[in-house]
């Protein structure tokens, strides 16, 4: 219902269609408390017709208040018509009631966002949230260029990748955050120092939550962050001259570490 009723309307006049769609109700309800004596017309004009004044205005919104408590309409006829109803007290009381009301559906609202919640760390990663914030032109491009590259390879990740939760893809991509900003870190070092190769031991573990990576494809993926235009601008958006530190770090791993298995 509507009857959210703003302080112009009470100093109007309406007809029976202009009140009824003013408050939200039909114009049979309207004609039904006429004629229980809930809602009398403030008069009617010679051909019948109902006109509703200011008094009808406040009055209808009271009935309207009520009705949400699922008061009968006997009672509430009985409540407006008492000489002691005051119409201020019914208002701030309906206020206190709004104010409980809104207060449980916030709290319904949170268990609803908690059981959403829930049911997405449970559940298994779909199409739409792999490839979140991404067009399916994109989509469809960046799946045929790692075919040309990789063959069937790209159908295991992806299998591999939706047995994941919405959250456990989440940590994912927080952990590929967290491994290129540490690397990034540590340019001011050679890419064969202890700590760098530290790092990228950390971002080979990462590249294998995707696909396995022995040294000949992590090798060739170092080239690919610097050959491949969107990889690279990635990179050097973290850090300027990143993709290329990378790749000497990557391929020194892949020729001492990854030689060994």
């Amino acid at each position: 219902m509507v009857y959210l009723l703003s302080m112009t309307d009470y100093g109007e006049t309406y007809s029976v269609q202009a009140l009824a769609q003013l408050a939200g109700i039909t114009v049979r309800t309207l004609h039904h408390y006429d004629h229980i004596g809930l809602l009398v017309p403030q008069r009617r004009e010679g051909n019948g017709y109902r006109v509703y004044g200011p008094g009808e205005v406040l009055r209808l919104q009271q009935i309207l208040f009520f009705r949400e408590l699922d008061l009968p309409l006997a009672t509430i006829k009985e409540l407006l018509e008492d000489p002691g109803f005051d119409p201020v007290d019914a208002l701030q009381q309906h206020r206190v009631l709004l104010r409980q009301q809104i207060d449980r559906l916030e709290t319904l609202m949170d268990t609803i966002d908690s059981t959403i919640q829930y049911y997405r760390e449970e559940t298994m990663l779909s199409d739409e949230e792999l490839y979140e914030g991404f067009s399916q032109e994109t989509i469809d491009r960046y799946r045929r260029e790692a075919r040309e590259r990789y063959g069937d390879m790209v159908d295991e990740t992806e299998n591999k990748l939706k047995k994941l939760s919405y959250a456990g893809w989440k940590q994912v991509q927080e952990e590929g955050r967290d491994v290129t900003l540490r690397i990034a870190a540590l340019m001011d070092h050679n890419p064969e120092a202890q700590e760098v190769q530290e790092a990228i031991a950390a971002h080979h573990a990462w590249i294998e939550h995707f696909y396995e990576a022995p040294a000949e494809l992590y090798r060739g993926l170092g080239t690919m962050y610097v050959e491949h235009p969107e990889f690279k601008a990635f990179y050097e958006q973290v850090r300027e001259g990143l993709a290329e530190f990378m790749c000497a770090a990557m391929t020194y791993y892949a020729n001492t570490t990854l030689s060994e298995f």
